[in-house]
């Protein structure tokens, strides 16, 4: 039975295969590859010889003679018609595509866009850590540089503080009124907050515990000392 180029190559394993044809990838590579076959001079024929494997010479009947038997021989190419050898060429081309995978700058746009979602989903976790936040959020920002995203330095400070659980919005606060967030980075936002990790904390824990208002006003009220004349 005869394979398609791309099976082919996923059973090949070779070592320099397209690193997009990990499997969790191959589903999205495919049919970015298709797209960009299709849109290539005989894009037809290209993406046929992908689908469905490279194009057979089949064989060919040499009539008998007296002397001689009928045999069947392979065509060799001098005997393919122009139609036919166009299909071949079209097989090297699409080989050749497959192997080098698509230029690279298509994966960087695929790959930003999933940065830029990352990016303005990015949250803190709760009951996250601080120092765990800082540490995801700087992994995404280097993935993001890796790649050559310009991020203006107020977009990731922005980003880093106004994505915090609601216990840091007075830390919050204080911070845009110390810090200009034009002229500093985020690694000094995250050395200012995480003195505040233990009052965070304590207003995270009230919360939980009178998780209404009123009740932690009353709590407050009643737990103070009163005084009689």
């Amino acid at each position: 039975m005869s394979l398609s180029l791309a099976q082919n190559v996923i059973i090949a394993g070779a070592d320099n295969r397209p690193p997009m044809l990990d499997k969790t990838l191959y589903s999205s590579w495919a049919s970015r590859m298709l797209l960009y076959i299709e849109g290539k001079e005989n894009g037809k024929l290209l993406v046929d010889s992908v689908l469905n494997g490279p194009f057979i010479y089949g064989t060919l009947t040499v009539l008998g003679t007296q002397t001689t038997p009928v045999t069947v021989r392979d065509r060799t190419y001098k005997e393919l018609t122009d139609a036919e050898k166009l299909h071949e060429s079209c097989d090297i081309k699409a080989t050749n595509i497959v192997l080098q995978g698509l230029p690279q700058d298509i994966y960087n746009m695929e790959r930003e866009s999933k940065l830029y979602d990352e990016f303005d989903m990015f949250t803190l976790v709760p009951e996250e850590i601080i120092h765990s936040y800082y540490l995801r959020f700087a992994q995404l920002i280097n993935n993001m540089h890796t790649i050559g995203m310009k991020i203006r330095p107020i977009q990731v400070n922005t980003n880093f503080i106004n994505h915090l659980q609601p216990e840091w919005s007075k830390f919050v606060k204080d911070v845009k009124l110390a810090k200009d967030l034009n002229n500093t980075n985020f690694d000094q936002l995250y050395a200012y907050l995480r003195q505040h990790e233990a009052y965070a904390d304590e207003v995270c824990i009230m919360k939980e515990r009178f998780p209404n208002p009123l009740a932690l006003v009353s709590n407050i009220y009643n737990s103070s000392p009163s005084y009689s004349n």
